[in-house]
């Protein structure tokens, strides 16, 4: 299987989780007792349904052919206030940057960023109480207990947005994927046409030795991705958790740096403002078709309050140097 088929960043689920146990109408009884008290034992609550965070995966694969997920019934109060055994919770492990939302509102639940963090996606349903609780000056000898509480039923979606510190974004063709099999020991698939990765590719930079970060590769953009044309939304939310965007804009563009840059920006802006806040950075690639005088020109275009640099992955230019910006604009 190659990498585009083993990354699914998107499942949606039927979850169920369990139905709380019934309390019991017990009352005592023994050789000594023929008509004692009320000794009914609690029932215990349904099973949640939990997501929780495991930072040794990267996908949702292993959830992808899991439609329907219940978690165990909570078990009924027994006699002499013996209390029911709690319905067993059915725990869905993911990746982290994995966001939970309602499937009909689409409303977002809850997201997991930390490496055994746990939430509840769906709540058991609780248990009831044994007719012990009713007792009362009035009332000695209720034959009465509360049954357990259903269980929820619902579609719910798990939702990943990739967790690196660098984001590579730029239109087809820019030369993401070529830098980042360069600098990473990831294996992108490369080609000279729109589309060629269709999903985030991630790789490990290492820095000066003892360092690394992690750096994505994301799905290039088009003009009206933001509108949900071409590849759109599905994979722009992949930008959302870097913490650095480099914006990458290939030296053989048919448009003017200016506008290719300002055409990435206005994508973002429309897609999610917030984007805009996050540190950014512009690589020229493919700088080795370039001549002094030209490189000159170019770098006149580029915006003077943005730090910029002339690569080359084919010819290993400016490479370190880039890694020395992109380790300081994620420490800054």
């Amino acid at each position: 299987m190659s990498q585009g088929s083993n990354f699914v960043d998107y499942v949606k689920i039927s979850c169920k989780s369990g139905k709380g146990g019934a309390g019991s109408a017990y009352l005592h009884r023994d050789k000594k007792t023929a008509m004692g008290g009320p000794a009914g034992g609690d029932g215990a609550r349904g099973g949640h349904v939990i997501v929780k965070g495991n930072a040794q995966l990267w996908t949702l694969l292993h959830l992808k052919y899991r439609k329907h997920v219940m978690a165990g019934d909570g078990g009924a109060g027994g006699a002499t206030l013996k209390s029911g055994k709690t319905g067993r919770d059915e725990i869905l492990e993911v990746p982290l940057g994995t966001i939970a939302k309602d499937a009909e509102t689409g409303e977002v639940l809850f997201e997991i960023t930390k490496d055994g963090e746990e939430k509840i996606l769906l709540e058991g349903g609780k248990g009831g109480l044994g007719n012990a609780n009713f007792k009362s000056a009035t009332n000695q000898t209720p034959r009465y207990a509360q049954p357990g509480m259903p269980g929820q039923e619902a579609w719910k979606v798990l939702e990943l947005k990739v967790l690196a510190d660098v984001g590579l974004v730029g239109f087809p063709n820019a030369g993401k994927s070529t830098l980042l099999s360069v600098i990473t020991a990831a294996k992108p698939e490369i080609g000279d046409y729109p589309f060629t990765t269709i999903v985030p590719n991630l790789g490990i930079v290492s820095y000066r030795g003892q360092s690394s970060f992690v750096m994505a590769d994301i799905p290039g953009i088009i003009e009206g991705a933001s509108e949900g044309k071409g590849l759109g939304f599905r994979f722009l939310r992949h930008i959302e958790r870097n913490a650095v965007l480099l914006m990458m804009i290939p030296a053989d563009t048919s448009r003017t740096i200016k506008e290719e840059y300002e055409i990435l920006l206005a994508e973002l802006e429309a897609y999610n403002p917030e984007l805009m806040q996050k540190p950014r950075l512009i690589a020229i690639t493919k700088s080795d078709l370039l001549d002094t005088e030209l490189q000159s020109e170019m770098k006149a275009q580029l915006p003077q309050d943005i730090p910029s640099i002339f690569i080359s992955s084919i010819a290993n230019k400016g490479l370190t140097e880039l890694k020395d910006m992109l380790w300081k604009a994620i420490n800054s």
